[in-house]
């Protein structure tokens, strides 16, 4: 009789081509997505005399470079000249490598690396993704194992279409219970990473488990594995069910007409079996999840948004105590103040974390009828995006607020196309990292939902969105 197996375990073992001696593993990429970054991969190839093995299993996105204003000009709306080569440079790379599935600035369905290929159905349960970019993790929403790979690993998989890892161990956190009004997937992955720490998952593939995980929509879902590897994990997964289904069936990439009946099979038995063991686990209650924001310059320096900055004297372990130290100094904010009360200079609403049609919608809820109080942009995640959200006149009531509606980009969540804060400028973002400069040098970045971003937009400050609902 088989031991019983987890879904991570399942997808990984059947994709493993061979092995060293230092245990290392030989894996099958069911897909790659590449941004404007590698360059240097596709160079690579170049003076090795080498090509890309399948072309047609690379998807390549103008998104970090991609400005977010002006795209009406196409290449013209480049203004920095470096951002300019990056975007044409992989115009030609592509070309170069056959690679047919290039999203440029002009194309219909441009976008973010982390929400077109979902877009697409191009994520399905039992793949193995990789990409240009550590946010890969995002496409475990689906049940696959998505993560980010560095530059000579890129090459490798543009080459061979697989790539020598090492095992991560899986680890289960659970979520039960029902969530509350005003709290979202942010909210979730801010308190899980709150209690297991940046740390918490390093060497490990999350799956998420429990009823309020299996109560989230498919784009909660991304946004929960969109920020695993905040918490230092190689990855999050989400058991594949009929959210998951209905999701990917009739898109570009899924299986169509009598291969869907055989893939839905499949995906069905890739489910954790029953008495499969984790070597570590965590757990939450769903309903004592309120409303998060962060206070520091790592993720699991958050706390619900009515609830007061700690004192670093709180934590027993010294790193921390000096991290929390150090986090408060640069954020200028004091122990003992209340989150609500932080005053917020600019607001951002996008990246590939919150920038789908469901985030858009519930920043809008709160954002109607309602006037900005300081600078507010929201960039949408994919040309798609922007259209549906056009279409249910979300960008309406976004500009009679007075938010900025603009182009699908990565835009200020790294700040790699110039929209960035000014320093010491304090934000609201929706994005997934607050480390020192992520928004421009000197920047103070607070993560919050799309609601709370549009809460802190109409209220100049981290205000708690149920008191807007």
């Amino acid at each position: 009789m088989c031991a019983a197996m987890t879904m991570f375990d399942k997808i990984w073992d059947m994709h493993v081509v061979g092995e060293r001696e230092d245990g290392e593993q030989l894996m099958y990429v069911d897909y790659n997505v590449v941004s404007e970054g590698p360059f240097y991969a596709f160079n690579g190839l170049r003076q090795e005399g080498r090509g890309v093995r399948y072309p047609d299993k690379t998807l390549a996105m103008a998104d970090h470079y991609a400005p977010t204003t002006g795209r009406d000009r196409g290449i013209d709306s480049v203004a920095d000249p470096e951002a300019r080569v990056m975007i044409e440079q992989l115009a030609v790379n592509t070309a170069w490598a056959g690679i047919t599935r290039h999203y440029g600035l002009t194309h219909p369905q441009q976008g973010i690396m982390h929400v077109v290929p979902a877009e697409l159905g191009m994520p399905q349960p039992g793949m193995i993704i990789t990409g240009a970019d550590s946010h890969t993790s995002t496409n475990g929403a689906f049940g696959a194992c998505g993560f980010g790979l560095g530059a000579s690993q890129v090459k490798h998989v543009l080459a061979t279409q697989t790539i020598w890892l090492r095992k991560p161990k899986p680890m289960r956190v659970w979520v039960d219970g029902t969530l509350g009004g005003g709290v979202s997937a942010k909210d979730v992955i801010l308190a899980i990473i709150a209690r297991i720490g940046v740390g918490g998952g390093v060497g490990f593939a999350l799956e998420y488990a429990g009823s309020a995980i299996r109560g989230l929509s498919m784009e909660g879902r991304m946004t929960l594995c969109n920020m695993s590897i905040e918490a230092g994990a190689r990855m999050g997964m989400v058991a594949p069910d009929g959210k998951t289904f209905e999701h990917l069936r009739g898109r570009e990439l899924a299986p169509q007409a009598d291969e869907w009946a055989q893939a839905e099979k499949f995906w069905r038995s890739l489910l954790t079996d029953e008495g499969a063991q984790f070597p570590r686990e965590a757990r939450l209650q769903g309903d004592a999840i309120e409303p998060m924001a962060t206070w520091g310059t790592s993720l699991d320096e958050a706390s619900p948004v009515g609830g007061r900055i700690p004192d670093p004297g709180s934590f027993a372990d010294p790193g921390r105590r000096g991290r929390a130290e150090k986090a408060l100094a640069y954020m200028g904010l004091t122990p003992g103040m209340p989150i609500a009360d932080i005053q917020v200079d600019r607001v951002f609403i996008g990246s590939c974390t919150n920038a789908r049609l469901e985030d858009l919608r519930a920043a809008a809820k709160v954002a109607r009828g309602r006037k900005a109080r300081v600078p507010a942009m929201v960039v949408p995640g994919s040309m798609t995006v922007k259209r549906h959200a056009e279409e249910e006149g979300l960008h309406e009531v976004f500009l009679r607020a007075g938010f900025e509606w603009r182009d699908p980009g990565c835009s200020m969540c790294v700040s790699a196309n110039g929209d960035r804060l000014a320093p010491g400028e304090r934000s609201a973002s929706t994005s997934n990292r607050n480390f020192e400069g992520r928004q421009g040098r000197g920047s103070r970045t607070h993560i919050v939902s799309p609601a709370m971003a549009a809460a802190a937009a109409v209220s100049g400050r981290l205000a708690d969105v149920r008191d807007f609902l």
